[in-house]
């Protein structure tokens, strides 16, 4: 088990320790289990659940999910049914934060391999640091590189040296600026970030979005160090929109999903990206990666993806590199 430094929802607790979600709440409440929060997410470290079982807390178990010990034949991807039964037979460990991930982790328990699926919400540097410090099996990112105006491929080879791996395209999204409404500081390009009237939120150093940003003020020649608010973080999408919805900033990056989801703004875009799933080239022949693959594939999930707005599924489920 890959423990170190993953970080579940209450959801998945609740699966892991056989309890009712309500259960999992009343815990973290009690201060019995520790949590914290990701923008609006409550998020509990693997190692905090495991060292709570250890200890053999008392607790009101729930029914645990029926299950079927019988295995059935891998189907083709259009073939392949979101309601098959499933048997769990291993754990697997996937890095990424977009939500086009949850979808995939659901899928993957209810297909005929399967897998339960661990999330690690991070952002895409500490995605790849984790599959090659062995502590995940697949990392979603979004990484672009000023100099080539390529996503990904550069950045693998650099932080996975001599580890050979595939890169299966997960979706287009849009990047751009949430500003107030109206946008009343008539922001309208990277360069006004450093006008001494703007205040900017930013994204935590490692995650895709601040690298898009680094990149592009490289490029233009800006200073960053003229940027109102450059030093200020947030872990999320979701977090840094409702930093500039409060009134707290006037401008941050993101991508479009989020300002969707947050009353009160107005979305530039900027920047078409490519989000993509990283594996190792070891391990698709495995069950587990032929499944996600397979999922990627199908229609059933990608109908499902269109119902989250703002994802182009033009490639989806296509290996477009080895490296």
């Amino acid at each position: 088990m890959m423990s170190e430094e993953i970080s579940l929802t209450p959801e998945e607790v609740a699966r892991i320790l056989k309890i009712a979600k309500n259960t999992v709440y009343e815990l973290i409440k009690r201060g019995e289990l520790p949590a914290y929060r990701v923008g609006r997410k409550i998020r509990v470290d693997l190692q905090d659940v495991e060292a709570y079982k250890k200890h053999g807390k008392n607790i009101e178990l729930a029914p645990a999910p029926a299950t079927t010990s019988r295995r059935t034949p891998p189907l083709k991807p259009q073939h392949y049914s979101p309601e098959g039964t499933v048997s769990y037979h291993q754990e697997l460990v996937i890095c990424g934060q977009d939500e086009i991930l949850d979808i995939l982790t659901r899928h993957l328990e209810r297909h005929p391999d399967g897998v339960h699926a661990y999330r690690h919400h991070v952002g895409s540097f500490t995605g790849l640091q984790a599959m090659y410090q062995g502590k995940s099996h697949m990392a979603a990112i979004h990484l672009w590189d000023g100099d080539t105006g390529m996503y990904n491929i550069p950045y693998v080879r650099r932080l996975l040296p001599g580890v050979p791996l595939v890169i299966v395209h997960l979706a287009y999204r849009m990047q751009g600026f949430y500003l107030a409404k109206g946008n009343p500081k008539s922001i309208k390009e990277w360069k006004d970030l450093a006008r001494p009237d703007v205040c900017f939120i930013n994204r935590e150093k490692g995650c895709g979005t601040r690298v898009l940003l680094d990149e592009q003020l490289r490029q233009l020649g800006l200073d960053r160090r003229l940027i109102t608010g450059y030093d200020k973080e947030e872990l999320s999408h979701l977090g840094v929109a409702s930093t500039v919805a409060r009134g707290e900033a006037d401008v941050g990056l993101g991508k479009e999903k989020a300002a969707m989801q947050v009353r009160g703004l107005d979305f530039l875009p900027l920047h078409k990206e490519r989000y993509e799933m990283v594996i190792k080239k070891e391990d698709l022949d495995k069950p587990h990666t032929r499944a996600v693959i397979e999922i990627l594939q199908s229609e059933e999930f990608k109908k499902a993806v269109r119902g989250l707005g703002d994802y182009d599924l033009t490639e989806t489920g296509g290996i477009i590199a080895e490296v």
